[in-house]
């Protein structure tokens, strides 16, 4: 027996003689005018056959629960799942820290509700800026991918061009989000995106990108580890030519490797973007994740920034304060005329990262990166001695290209099978790649011990048998 129409309790304006109230001051019939700017090919014109509407809180909290139950996290399996969201160890007290009430009520709001965010905020930029070599630090937006989105508009109104250069072989999703970042209704607005060559793991083809960098390219952007895990070996290379060219250098990393690899500041980089997912912050079904941007500390540089810049200062009676700097150039400061828009973002994440790095200090950071590549490396090398497989061995950090196709088998229903034996294959690349044939991207961290990878490849071995 269906239930008759009624108002959603959360949702007044529900109520069909509010809707038509609504209307009649708008002077319309129906709604269709309000959604006109939604194109055709966006709206769904069918049947959603939805299920009837749940009666009460208590049937929706049993509908939630039974959905979550068929949910399997990735910490009660083995996971070698990575490529932009990974399994790393957070420090209970990271958790201790962020859950405290100091940090979580007023993680923005009014200076007078801060005790201890722009100091923690402070360390969060200051400690971000000595990991990537770089001395100007923005507070975090909400991905890897804004970050980059906004490093290259940067380097757009710093260069007055409209072209970039990046990576063929990228994240799916963050070349996404940048298409949409140089995307525009406005045709003069435009930023024109060239992809350049990449060998299997994802380094540039240094030859493509010179016969592609001219007087027209406002940055080249690669990522240094790669998304498929190589090292960029060219990166000074690549810096240099950039900059013969008169364009920026934006370069993105992972910065739990920077214990072992060259900080970008040291090999010529003019913007530096990354993700802080793996410092001290939980894979949380696909959310966790936040970016970052860094720069020298030069006026041009600093007057394009459109994030929230933390600063410390002496105030008159010679005490220490922190607090904003440059803040009408933010969408929060000036809205629409901002350099960017950058909405509320992972400000509560930045303190989970400054506790997580406090933690580290730079020996830890040594110590966590030379575990990562080394287990890495070892599970890459086991890999490879199961036959059928093909694996990328040279110079990588933490990820790794598997190439399934001499099995015979889609990497899809390897990962299907893995799943019977408590283990998440690597990320199937197949789709995004097709001319990599059947590969996949295995991730290995420090929560990844011997008995995990001696199972994958025992795991493997029966599934291909």
């Amino acid at each position: 027996m269906s239930q008759p129409a009624r108002a959603h309790p959360f949702m007044p304006n529900s109520a069909p003689a509010l809707k038509s109230a609504l209307l009649a001051e708008l002077g319309l019939d129906s709604a269709e005018p309000l959604f006109g700017q939604i194109p055709e090919s966006h709206r769904f014109r069918g049947d959603l056959t939805q299920p009837e509407s749940l009666s009460s809180e208590v049937v929706l909290s049993r509908h939630m629960r039974d959905i979550l139950a068929r949910n399997r996290p990735a910490a009660d399996a083995i996971s070698f799942l990575g490529g932009g969201c990974w399994h790393h160890y957070v420090p209970a007290v990271v958790d201790e820290i962020v859950g405290r009430s100091e940090f979580t009520t007023p993680v923005w709001g009014t200076p007078s509700s801060d005790f201890g965010r722009n100091q923690a905020w402070f360390e969060f930029t200051s400690q971000i800026g000595a990991l990537v070599e770089m001395d100007m630090v923005g507070l975090p937006v909400y991905s890897w991918g804004c970050a980059a989105g906004h490093a290259i508009r940067m380097a757009v109104r710093i260069t007055d061009r409209q072209r970039i250069l990046v990576p063929a072989r990228m994240c799916p999703q963050r070349r996404a989000v940048i298409d949409n970042y140089c995307g525009s209704a406005d045709p003069t607005a435009r930023i024109e995106v060239t992809a350049i060559a990449c060998d299997e793991q994802g380094r540039l083809d240094v030859s493509a990108l010179a016969k592609a960098l001219n007087e027209t390219i406002a940055a080249v952007y690669f990522e240094n580890p790669s998304y498929l895990g190589g090292l960029e070996l060219a990166a000074a290379e690549i810096a240099a030519s950039a900059r013969s060219a008169g364009a920026e250098t934006i370069v993105g990393v992972d910065p739990i490797s920077l214990g072992v690899v060259l900080p970008p500041g040291a090999y010529g980089a003019d913007i530096v973007v990354g993700t802080t997912q793996p410092l001290g912050v939980h894979m949380s079904a696909g959310g966790g994740l936040g970016g970052f941007i860094a720069t020298r500390h030069e006026s041009h540089y600093a007057s394009e920034y459109p994030t929230l810049l933390n600063s410390i200062t002496e105030t008159v009676d010679g005490n220490t304060a922190f607090g904003l700097m440059l803040f009408h150039q933010s969408s929060y400061g000036s809205r629409e005329y901002g350099k960017d828009w950058t909405g509320n973002s992972t400000y509560l994440w930045a303190i989970a990262n400054s506790a997580y790095m406090g933690l580290m200090g730079p020996q830890g950071f040594q110590e966590i990166g030379a575990l990562i590549a080394s287990r890495a490396h070892a599970a890459a090398s086991r890999l490879s001695g199961i036959p059928g497989l093909r694996v990328s061995l040279n110079g990588f950090f933490k990820e790794f290209v598997v190439n399934f196709d001499e099995t015979g088998r889609s990497v899809s229903s390897i990962n299907d099978a893995l799943r019977a034996y408590d283990i998440f294959g690597g990320l199937d690349l197949s789709q995004s790649f097709p001319d990599m044939g059947q590969t996949a991207l295995y991730c290995v961290t420090e929560v990844h011990e011997d008995g995990d990878i001696e199972r994958l490849v025992a795991a493997l071995t029966e599934v291909l048998a």
